[in-house]
């Protein structure tokens, strides 16, 4: 499911009742556990409302709302992030595209790559 940890929590580009409805879910302490959707619109369905959130200022990870709202985005990013929240079947056709794309990468495999417990750090040494 699209779910992870909130990662940035004092963010000023983002809307502020969206922001106050995030910390209340992801106190600055504790909750280190819980968990927010990134599509709080549709949070089980695979569609644009991600892109739609982004222009709404509701964006849950830092970088992703830097595509729609940074000043120093290269406009093309900022016009992707526009046409993927008008335009379901281009977002769509673009996704799967990118699938089968990611379907040919090689994984790393045994002790040359490891999948992280937390991906905030790296796993401690096995025994």
């Amino acid at each position: 499911m699209p779910f992870l940890q909130i990662e940035d929590y004092n963010e000023t580009n983002i809307d502020p009742r969206f922001a106050a409805e995030e910390q209340r879910e992801c106190p600055f302490e504790g909750g280190d556990d819980n968990l927010s959707a990134f599509d709080s619109t549709t949070p089980f369905r695979l569609d644009n409302a991600f892109y739609k959130n982004l222009l709404r200022q509701r964006g849950l990870v830092h970088s992703d709302q830097q595509l729609f709202t940074n000043i120093d985005t290269d406009n093309r990013t900022r016009d992707q992030v526009i046409r993927y929240s008008r335009d379901m079947g281009k977002f769509r056709k673009d996704f799967a595209d990118a699938m089968v794309k990611m379907s040919m990468i090689t994984p790393l495999l045994g002790s040359d790559g490891q999948i992280r417990e937390n991906c905030r750090m790296i796993n401690p040494p096995s025994n």
